[in-house]
């Protein structure tokens, strides 16, 4: 079992991992359709993707998390 401390960073990389995969999906197949190649042109889509999603999600969370905890209900 990981440690409770490694609950946030762990967290983040699934979410990054989760939320690539569909959008990278979901914007390939607008842009392309569901034509031959499409899971080809999907993983190199997601290749980039994921790196970008999981930096993005380490340099926000720090910054949105004060926002959030501002503006959310004390109860």
């Amino acid at each position: 079992m990981i440690s409770k401390k490694y609950a946030q960073p762990l967290f983040m990389i699934f979410m990054s991992f989760g939320m690539s995969v569909i959008m990278s999906g979901v914007v390939v197949a607008v842009n392309t359709s569901f034509s031959d190649g499409f899971i080809d042109r999907w993983l190199y889509s997601w290749m980039f993707a994921f790196p970008v999603a999981l930096i993005v999600a380490f340099t926000m969370a720090p910054l949105m998390r004060p926002l959030v905890n501002k503006i959310a209900s004390k109860e």
